[in-house]
């Protein structure tokens, strides 16, 4: 079976490349606690686009999906370590699967210019 991946053209890669949320509403939107999000990020398994003393933390959309599947997991009974390492694999599939998406629609934008 060959693995194929359409565009979807509701897809807009600008967009999620630029959504980056303070951690309430991060919170809001995934339902985990922002003393859970601080300690996750504490321990190192998500990371906050501002590293800077004293400004609000903000996430960006793949910190935002990483937070709900490792909420998922340890929901399923999973530890924090083991749930974050699943995730991590699990990001990096993704992650490899929206840069060829990105790439893919780079060049047809470049191609009807």
């Amino acid at each position: 079976m060959s693995e194929k991946h359409e565009i979807d053209p509701m897809l807009d890669f600008d967009l999620l490349n630029k959504l980056v949320v303070g951690i309430g509403e991060v919170s809001n939107i995934t339902g985990v606690p922002t003393r859970k999000i601080r300690y996750w990020e504490e321990k190192g398994i998500i990371d906050s686009e501002n590293e800077v003393e004293g400004t609000t933390r903000r996430y960006n959309y793949l910190n935002i999906k990483k937070i709900l599947l490792i909420q998922e997991l340890i929901d399923e009974g999973f530890t924090l370590d083991a749930a974050a390492k699943k995730v991590e694999n699990r990001m990096k599939n993704i992650n490899e699967v929206f840069l060829k998406l990105a790439n893919t629609q780079s060049e047809k934008d470049s191609s009807i210019e």
